[in-house]
């Protein structure tokens, strides 16, 4: 029987090519392979100047989808006006690697050398969840690189406390029992808590998701366990760059007071705004509602850079 997820995945990297966003792989390192969807920058033909490059945005994704399927409908949304790029992080995707080191702090540096081998200079991140933490890593540590970010349903690093306090709210142990379920029942539930008011599906669609998105089972057990962080461990770096929090008011997983208290940590330069009616996954649940504020930030960028 086809797996509705492989047929869509399909029809969805072929409209990805349609509108000119297509696959790159790049070798890190030896040993470490890492893939992004990119937007092609046609050169103009017609006008004898040369066609002034696009700003470049980095979509991050959380833990549970892969870059294009996380960051679909806003690829679509911004491919024409912005240089996309849309990585997968290590152990999704197509993305690889035969090194042990599986924390934040690696995936923001194969990120970082990826984006560099394809002669990106400066750019803007946009990253959910897990990407929202990788994504303040390379701004820590690539300032250079990174000249703002946007960041939604995150935190600087998960640490201890603020680990316990979702994991009892959401009902669950630790992370791997919730991200990485092991049953039918398991996928839905993820899904509905990660939504404020998830669709209802068939069991049969839940069942081909838990075949095609649960791979590298072991390694994201891994990465998840190198996420957690004691709180006598962790120190707010200072973010020279511009920092926007675009948040689902009704995050079960994420809250809006985690958001309060990470502007609070960022200081009085970030900004918060919310979505009502969307919950963690709400660049997927209110996509238009999403883009239209994600659109209006990264103008806003574009404007503060000017009257710099």
């Amino acid at each position: 029987m086809v797996n509705i997820f492989s047929v869509y995945k399909f029809i969805l990297h072929g409209i990805m090519k349609l509108v000119g966003v297509r696959p790159q792989t790049v070798e890190i390192e030896p040993g470490t392979i890492m893939n992004f969807w990119v937007s092609s920058n046609i050169p103009n033909k017609i006008e004898n100047t040369p066609k002034k490059s696009k700003p470049a945005v980095v979509f991050l994704h959380g833990f549970a989808m892969d870059g294009i399927f996380t960051w679909q409908l806003q690829v679509l949304s911004l491919a024409k006006k912005y240089a996309v790029y849309v990585p997968d992080f290590l152990f999704f995707g197509g993305s690889i690697t035969d090194k042990l080191d599986r924390s934040p702090e690696f995936q923001a540096e194969c990120v970082a050398k990826g984006l560099r081998k394809m002669g990106v200079e400066r750019c803007t991140l946009v990253g959910l969840s897990y990407g929202g933490m990788v994504g303040f890593k390379m701004a820590e540590l690539h300032p250079n690189l990174v000249e703002s970010i946007v960041v939604t349903g995150s935190v600087l690093a998960l640490t201890r406390s603020i680990s316990d306090a979702s994991l009892e709210r959401l009902g669950f142990k630790c992370w791997p029992d919730y991200l990485l379920p092991d049953s039918v029942k398991g996928v839905r539930n993820m899904f509905e808590i990660a939504a404020y008011k998830f669709p209802y599906l068939p069991d049969w669609i839940y069942k081909d998701c838990f075949e095609v998105m649960f791979g590298n089972r072991k390694e994201k057990e891994e990465l998840l366990g190198a996420l957690v962080v004691d709180d006598k461990d962790f120190t707010i770096a200072d973010f020279p760059q511009r920092v926007h929090l675009l948040w689902g008011e009704n995050d079960k997983i994420l809250n809006m007071e985690t958001a309060r208290n990470l502007r609070i940590q960022l200081g009085g330069s970030a900004k918060l705004q919310s979505i009502e009616e969307a919950g963690h996954l709400v660049q997927m649940e209110r996509p238009f509602v999403y883009n239209k504020q994600l659109k209006e930030i990264l103008a806003s960028f574009s404007e503060d850079v000017h009257q710099d």
